[in-house]
């Protein structure tokens, strides 16, 4: 589903126009501390992050959503679920982060939730988590996800949440 709303938020697939958005909250140091690469170096590495993203939309009909509050135009979040291959499996990903003005507001598990809703039936969810992560983790959890396994995952320990 391209547009999906929330209790609080409206999560849109995301669109070139959203790279200043996605560009401010993947170069962040503080979104990307639990992130084996760290944030995102220039504003061409968000365009091809972002790129993937809109080529997720339109060759698979599923992708990231860019999450704002309903009623306004900010971008406080990106996520939702993406085609992978993880540990050599097909799955789809649950991915989030946010602004860390919108942390401690359960935006994370409001977006998580509603993408586990539209990914039943899809096939496997899974959200792999570096092993130090403790507020992603919490995420998954509260969303009803469990850890399955720890594997090496971009040259760091992660875990395997399963829906």
């Amino acid at each position: 589903m391209e547009v999906v709303q929330t209790a609080r938020m409206l999560l849109s697939r995301v669109t070139a126009d959203d790279l200043p958005a996605v560009h401010e909250i993947h170069s962040d140091p503080r979104t990307s501390v639990y992130n084996p690469a760290g944030p995102s170096p220039d504003l061409e590495s968000s365009r091809a992050m972002l790129d993937l993203w809109l080529a997720d939309w339109d060759e698979r009909g599923l992708g990231y959503w860019a999450a704002r509050l309903l009623g306004e135009p900010e971008v406080i979040g990106i996520g939702g679920l993406r085609r992978a291959v993880v540990d050599g499996d097909e799955v789809l990903n649950l991915y989030y982060r946010f602004r860390p003005s919108a942390w401690g507001h359960g935006y994370a598990l409001e977006l998580a939730e509603a993408a586990l809703r539209l990914g039943e039936g899809l096939g496997r969810v899974v959200a792999v988590i570096r092993d130090i992560n403790a507020p992603s983790r919490r995420v998954a959890e509260r969303a009803g996800m469990r850890k399955d396994r720890t594997i090496p995952y971009g040259g760091v320990p992660s875990d395997v949440y399963v829906a």
